[in-house]
């Protein structure tokens, strides 16, 4: 059996194996494959089993594989192959679902402590010699934020967003949520409530909902009026839940006071980016997901895809096969 991997560098630099999946038959892995039809297409060759990340499946592709049985995804999000088209051909997709959730909960976290504490910058500060030259004993070139007694308000409150709340309330945050369905688990940790009632009452708002064509764009100027004034807003859900220069006016404008993003709308982010040159408009390259015990939890669940799909009762499975 022939396993081609084909954009395997992010998930693996080098810090662990791919004897899991080594373990099933031939396998080859390609740090990265562009995005060409024939690349990809030379690259599958007469694989029966696949693997990608962000590298696209096209209908083109797999109509030009005809040995191709499964295909799995290194990652939860599944929009890079044509799912739909792939289940016409009796062809399974699976992804990978939760492994990041503690990852990503932290991550956001990070995200809002740099907002309000900004050490990275003071540090640097520090070693350029100003705590050194200071007539003071201490300095500091921001306001500093105290979070407890605050509000944050998490739109999509699954278990990443649950995570994030549950780390926020014990930071002394009073959590709001608003999401598909509420939960036992969800009302131990937020009041639920309408979105209209989470933007006005919020200090803070986290994006932890899915990119549905319901969802995308949700942060825009008309939701953005709706917020407090000097709001703080974190997103490492999905880039395109926020018209970006709808979100830069606001930070330009004061009435955003800051944003952390770990995603963008097109990755990696073009430079024309409104964000780029926003006020107060913290980004990271999308690395949320990217510790190396959840990147391990990814090549344990894909191995048992794999074991799964050849056992005959394929796991995971985004497409209804």
């Amino acid at each position: 059996m022939k396993i081609v991997v084909l954009d395997g560098y992010t998930e693996n630099p080098g810090d662990l194996s791919w004897e899991p999946l080594a373990a099933f038959g031939e396998l080859k892995v390609y740090d990265r494959t562009p995005d060409e039809d024939a690349v990809i297409i030379e690259r599958i060759g007469d694989a029966q089993i696949v693997f990608t990340n962000k590298c696209p499946i096209r209908r083109t592709v797999i109509d030009a594989c005809p040995d191709l049985r499964y295909i799995s995804v290194l990652a939860t999000g599944y929009n890079v192959v044509d799912v739909q088209y792939a289940a016409e051909k009796g062809i399974p997709v699976s992804n990978i679902p939760t492994y990041g959730t503690a990852a990503v909960g932290q991550f956001a976290i990070a995200l809002l402590l740099e907002i309000c504490q900004h050490v990275a910058h003071h540090s640097e500060a520090v070693h350029q010699g100003r705590w050194e030259r200071s007539v003071d004993w201490c300095f500091w070139d921001y306001p500093l934020i105290e979070l407890d007694g605050k509000t944050m308000g998490i739109i999509g409150f699954g278990k990443i967003g649950q995570t994030t709340g549950r780390i926020a309330k014990a930071l002394g945050m009073r959590i709001l949520a608003t999401g598909s369905r509420e939960t036992p688990e969800g009302r131990a940790i937020a009041d639920y409530v309408d979105l209209d009632t989470l933007l006005r009452e919020s200090d803070v708002i986290a994006l932890h909902c899915p990119l549905f064509p319901s969802t995308q764009g949700i942060i825009n100027r008309e939701t953005i009026a709706k917020m407090k004034d000097g709001v703080i807003l974190i997103n490492n859900s999905r880039g395109p839940l926020i018209v970006e220069q709808d979100l830069a006016d606001a930070l330009n404008a004061g009435k955003v006071a800051a944003a952390g993003l770990d995603v963008v709308s097109t990755e990696p982010i073009r430079g024309d980016n409104p964000l780029l040159q926003a006020k107060n408009c913290l980004i990271t390259p999308h690395i949320s997901w990217a510790p190396k015990e959840a990147r391990g939890r990814i090549m344990d669940i894909s191995a048992q895809n794999l074991e799964a799909f050849l056992s005959g009762r394929p796991i995971h499975v985004v497409n209804g096969l």
